[in-house]
């Protein structure tokens, strides 16, 4: 098996957890905040962490997706030899590394698009950006015109159809490989991506290191285009995220287990990937803010680490920390964390219950590449098999704050459940059926015998 196929991922930001300035003035001496993950590694070792995913870590003008220079690390963060010094601690400590990267636009600063502003007609960057158009003038004044990233103007799109452009990013790749020596990469909007830049690009990257790994952003629709044989490895799972949390808001097991049935189940649209599963990051609210109830907490991490594919936590998220956008202002779901404060917090205890599921799923083969199947599913309790041919795992939650007795149908599957998070606990099999008791807002994880 890959190491992906049974990683646990921790998603760091580094801009806001390192505390960056929010601006880059491009001329001030380089910082070496990134060394702060240095300080959290025994913090991930403790979790079970086999993979950190850093969002944007190259020189920016302000939140990382608007890349100035790809060779260079954000002066914010540090230097090259800094990031190379932090991917060294994480590899000692056996945690791979993937890098946010941004192929699909750049910053204006950036030098194609600064010299394109210029020269104007006689730069040697004029197919660099897509779209230019010296017959109109951009909504920012310039005397051109140029294609962007879903109408944001200081983000101008790359022309992915230009050999030098694609030899530049192809450049980019083999450093961050040979300088680096990073475990994958995370493509920013894959969704958008010209789709033979995407299978030139993964060629080159799996010559590079076979075991490279290739994650795409996309958030709506198939995401069968993007993945499989020369194309990525997974892309980032927004339609079982929505369910994770609206499931239980809404108090409605049906939304997520049709989900998952719908990817993995029997005629699921992916069952041969291995999608990357998340309650939150960097874009999006805060899981412990979006759930109406902060009890749910616990079954909706239960599913995420016992649901087919590759569990990602937010940094902070392990101890409930809250964040939700402000008027369109993603500071607050990005914040500096202090590793010793962060049993101060509400939900603190949290991180002991995500512990001891990293570990249940580190230690099941099931879990980690097993087939799917739903058992039972009720509004309030959601209960699935994950099988493969050495072991049977059952899964079950329960949303209703009291407990609950569920009946599941074993079909001949075995003759006792023993309980992962207690194992001295065991519940008989009669006949084909077994009862399981649920606690409040909580949940198993029974082995099959």
């Amino acid at each position: 098996m890959a190491w992906y196929e049974h990683a646990f991922f921790y998603h760091i930001y580094p801009i806001g957890f390192c505390g960056a300035p929010a601006q880059n003035d491009l001329r001030s001496a380089p910082v070496e905040r990134l060394t702060k993950i240095v300080d959290w590694i025994p913090h991930l070792a403790d979790m079970g962490v086999t993979a950190v995913y850093l969002g944007p870590v190259f020189e920016s003008m302000t939140h990382g997706y608007d890349t100035v220079d790809f060779h260079r690390v954000d002066r914010r963060l540090g230097t090259m030899d800094t990031l190379r010094r932090v991917v060294e601690h994480l590899h000692h400590a056996g945690i791979r590394v993937v890098l946010d990267t941004v192929f699909h636009h750049v910053g204006r600063a950036h030098f194609a698009f600064a010299d394109l502003l210029q020269r104007g007609p006689n730069s040697p960057y004029l197919d660099w950006i897509a779209g230019v158009d010296f017959s109109r003038r951009s909504p920012l004044g310039d005397p051109f015109a140029y294609d962007c990233w879903e109408g944001h103007d200081s983000l101008p799109k790359l022309n992915l159809h230009s050999i030098a452009v694609i030899g530049y990013l192809l450049t980019v790749l083999r450093n961050w490989v040979s300088t680096l020596d990073v475990d994958g990469l995370r493509l920013d909007v894959a969704y958008a991506l010209d789709p033979g830049f995407l299978r030139r690009f993964a060629g080159i990257a799996r010559s590079l290191k076979p075991d490279f790994w290739l994650l795409g952003e996309v958030v709506h629709g198939d995401y069968r285009p993007f993945l499989g044989t020369g194309l990525l490895h997974s892309v980032t799972n927004y339609e079982a995220f929505k369910g994770l949390y609206s499931s239980h808001n809404d108090r409605n097991y049906f939304e997520i287990a049709h989900a998952l049935d719908r990817q993995f189940g029997r005629a699921g649209l992916y069952r041969e990937a291995s999608l990357y599963n998340f309650a939150d990051n960097h874009d999006v609210h805060r899981v412990a803010s979006q759930l109406q109830d902060p009890r749910h907490l616990v079954p909706l991490y239960l599913l995420l680490f016992t649901m087919p594919g590759i569990p990602s936590l937010y940094y902070g998220s392990e101890w409930g920390v809250e964040g939700r956008k402000i008027d369109g202002d993603d500071g607050p779901l990005r914040p500096n964390l202090l590793l010793s404060r962060m049993g101060e917090l509400p939900h603190a205890d949290l991180v002991h219950t995500l512990r001891a599921y990293a570990a249940v799923r580190r230690a099941s083969p099931a879990l980690q590449a097993g087939r799917y199947e739903t058992l039972h599913v009720a509004s309030e309790q959601f209960v699935f098999l994950r099988e493969n041919h050495d072991e049977r795992v059952v899964a079950a939650v329960n949303a209703a704050p009291h407990p609950v007795p569920v009946v599941v149908r074993m079909h001949g599957r075995g003759n006792r459940l023993i309980d992962l998070l207690d194992p001295h606990a065991e519940i008989p099999v009669h006949g084909s059926s077994a009862r399981i008791d649920l606690p409040p807002t909580g949940g198993r994880v029974l082995r099959v015998r």
